[in-house]
């Protein structure tokens, strides 16, 4: 089946969308030297232009002495002119599994890039790795889960990390989960993915304290002409450092008794930096923790049930005897049956 007929290159070239033509043109060769069959309609679903674009881009390639030709898609004639990665076997697979296991491929502007970067990375291996990878069935999978609202998220994070990399400030529109949705200026500092989401932390001007946003909650965002100056000393390793996860606060000693599957589950690893574990007997520990916030580590505890007794922070074991006594009263526990 022959290629439609190149005359649609006399039309004028559309802009592409998300590179410059020079990055389209590296990345239509990485395509051709790592799939087959490609042809003007799959590069241009590739490239995000029109099939005009990539026929311009073809004839392009041509004059400038690349070696193309068409037979069931496009296909280079000699790949030497571009030398093969040195990278062994085990460095590809590992940069394989990190790009594809990335949270960033859930954002609108890296997951581009990162599909050139891939394209690119299988494009330059040396033979031996192809036909080793071609070989070697997949032997380990990375599932990072997100709860992330994709639609807000791709909307905004460009925006965010501009103003960061600016220093301009930010008119934010926010549905808080605590206090509903308020207006406010933010000063960003970064963007970080804890969890199971993106989160950027910067100072608000509402609280007049520095604060945790999560992305996907953003419900309205507008980069101001305002800059600001950045306090140095709010890093991500600072201002995160004793929390359990996100939320933070005043440092407390958390003291829990744990026992059974609990007591198993802390003894089999490490849950947080500042934590200690003691045995108390075959079937139970001493759980201890100096953490930031008391609510992340309370709703972990509640998934240990009865296995786990707070002893102390007295705020702490009150809160969970309270949420005992509305599940209680939910299911209708300690209730008098009525004849």
């Amino acid at each position: 089946m022959k290629e439609p007929s190149r005359t649609a290159i006399l039309f004028q070239e559309e802009a592409p969308l998300g590179m410059t033509k020079y990055d389209r043109l590296l990345y239509i060769l990485t395509l051709l030297r790592s799939r087959r069959n490609l042809n003007a309609r799959k590069l241009a679903e590739e490239c995000g232009v029109t099939e005009r674009s990539i026929y311009r881009d073809i004839v392009a390639l041509s004059e400038a002495s690349v070696p193309i030709y068409y037979d069931n898609g496009y296909k280079l004639a000699s790949e030497n002119f571009l030398p093969p990665l040195n990278f062994d076997f085990d460095e590809y697979h590992c940069l394989r599994l990190a790009l594809e296991s990335s949270p960033l491929s859930k954002t609108a502007k890296y997951r581009t890039p990162m599909k050139r970067i891939k394209a690119k990375v299988e494009a330059g291996l040396s033979e031996s790795v192809r036909k080793k990878q071609r070989f070697t069935p997949e032997t380990t999978r990375i599932d990072i889960a997100t709860t992330t609202e994709e639609e807000r998220g791709e909307r905004y994070y460009g925006m965010i990390e501009e103003a960061i990399t600016s220093w301009r400030c930010l008119y934010l529109e926010y549905d808080s989960i605590n206090t509903g949705f308020t207006c406010r200026v933010v000063e960003p500092y970064f963007i970080i993915f804890k969890g199971r989401a993106f989160y950027f932390v910067g100072f608000c001007r509402l609280r007049q304290d520095v604060r945790t946003f999560r992305i996907d909650r953003v419900a309205g965002l507008k980069l101001l002409d305002e800059r600001f100056t950045r306090q140095d000393d709010i890093t991500p390793e600072s201002y995160f450092e004793g929390s359990w996860e996100v939320y933070s606060g005043e440092p407390v000693e958390v003291v829990v008794k744990l026992r059974g599957s609990a007591a198993r589950v802390v003894l089999s690893g490490r849950h947080h930096p500042a934590e200690s574990v003691e045995r108390i007997s075959d079937e139970e520990v001493l759980y201890k923790v100096k953490i930031r916030g008391l609510d992340e580590i309370q709703r972990w505890l509640l998934g240990f049930g009865a296995e786990a007794e707070v002893l102390a922070p007295a705020e702490l074991r009150e809160r969970m005897g309270e949420v005992v006594k509305q599940l209680a009263e939910m299911y209708g526990i300690g209730r008098k049956r009525v004849k």
